[in-house]
């Protein structure tokens, strides 16, 4: 096996965050990670670092720091206003190089997944992708990936317990953001990078930026499966009403029912809702994936033997299209009468 540019008798015993910036502010995956982050630190007795990287962003370094990093490593440059993979992949393999963690994490959005992979590449290490949940053995300093594959069939543990630096890829809403403490706030550490506009070989003409919805903030999701028929009036109008949102699970978004970013699940969005209600879904378990931290679950199934209800804390049995609008109505009703 090929050795890897430095190896665990040379790292520095540290947690390493690689933040994203999204219109100038950081995303949630990338508070995901730092809060994550931060409980693996604590278990291992490691400092936690945030590398923040773009142009004029350490207004930024404070929010890293209330989000538990120990540190904050930066590199501002011009050239990395915007994504790109030469600039920003050359960037992190220098800071890498010169602060040498023993675990790096990446938040799984296309432009991360972009980044780690080429890092993995140039750094001859491994690449935990899309994991599920993590963990650390601080015995050995090595980090242990989950990763669910096969509709949650099967369950993997992945380690790189020669090669550094240890990396992994988690998808956004996997974990929780924590709450935002008085951690100290130190001075960011600057990395100069050496970096021209004849090492970036793509250019962008046009950044367009679409009107999207991120389901794992949603409080309330209002979620159908093939029982809605691909009819998803009824669940927006009572998503209206909960000011929630809806979701679905794969196979209405394959026939092109329902946008792919509302999907929920093992293959789509996993959230964390207050309440989720899941209409006319069997309950499978790669879409259970997406609702499983969710506080309240209420299944509306016409199958009284339907495996959603094993995961639901409220079982309604009957047809979606006669419990949702009764639901409707009976909200409309309820406010009706509070406005009287």
């Amino acid at each position: 096996m090929v050795a890897s540019i430095y190896s665990p008798n040379e790292e520095s015993k540290s947690i390493w965050v690689c933040l994203e910036i999204a219109q100038g502010t950081l995303t949630p995956v990338s508070l995901e990670l730092l809060s994550k982050g931060r409980e693996l630190a604590d278990e291992a007795g490691w400092p936690l670092v945030g590398l923040l990287l773009g142009n004029q962003v350490a207004s930024l370094s404070g929010e890293v720091y209330t989000y538990g990093a120990d540190e904050v490593w930066m590199v501002n440059h011009p050239l990395l206003q915007h994504f790109t993979i030469e600039a920003y992949s050359q960037a992190v393999y220098t800071a890498i190089l010169l602060g040498r963690p023993s675990i790096v994490l990446f938040g799984a959005t296309p432009n991360s997944r972009d980044l780690a992979g080429r890092l993995a590449v140039r750094l001859k290490t491994g690449l935990n992708a899309d994991c599920t949940n993590l963990r650390i053995d601080p015995d050995r300093g090595v980090l242990i990936s989950e990763v669910t594959g096969f509709g949650g069939g099967i369950l993997a543990y992945l380690e790189v317990p020669q090669h550094r630096p240890q990396m992994a890829t988690v998808r956004p809403g996997v974990f929780t953001i924590g709450k935002s403490m008085d951690f100290k706030i130190g001075t960011p550490l600057e990395i100069q990078v050496e970096l021209t506009q004849e090492m970036i070989k793509t250019e962008i003409l046009e950044r367009v930026i679409g009107e999207t919805i991120d389901l794992t903030q949603a409080e309330i999701l209002i979620c159908g499966g093939r029982g809605v028929a691909g009819d998803f009036k009824i669940l927006q109008e009572l998503a209206a009403l909960l000011e929630g949102e809806v979701g679905a699970t794969r196979p209405p978004v394959d026939e092109g029912h329902i946008e792919r970013e509302r999907q929920i699940g093992q293959t789509g969005v996993i959230g964390h809702p207050k309440l989720a209600i899941a209409c006319g879904i069997s309950g499978a378990f790669h879409f259970i994936v997406g609702i499983q931290d969710a506080d309240t679950v209420i299944a509306i199934n016409s199958d009284p033997e339907a495996p959603i209800f094993e995961y639901a804390d409220y079982c309604v049995v009957g047809d979606v299209f006669r419990i949702v609008p009764a639901l409707i109505q009976a909200l409309k009703d309820g406010r009706g009468k509070a406005n009287v």
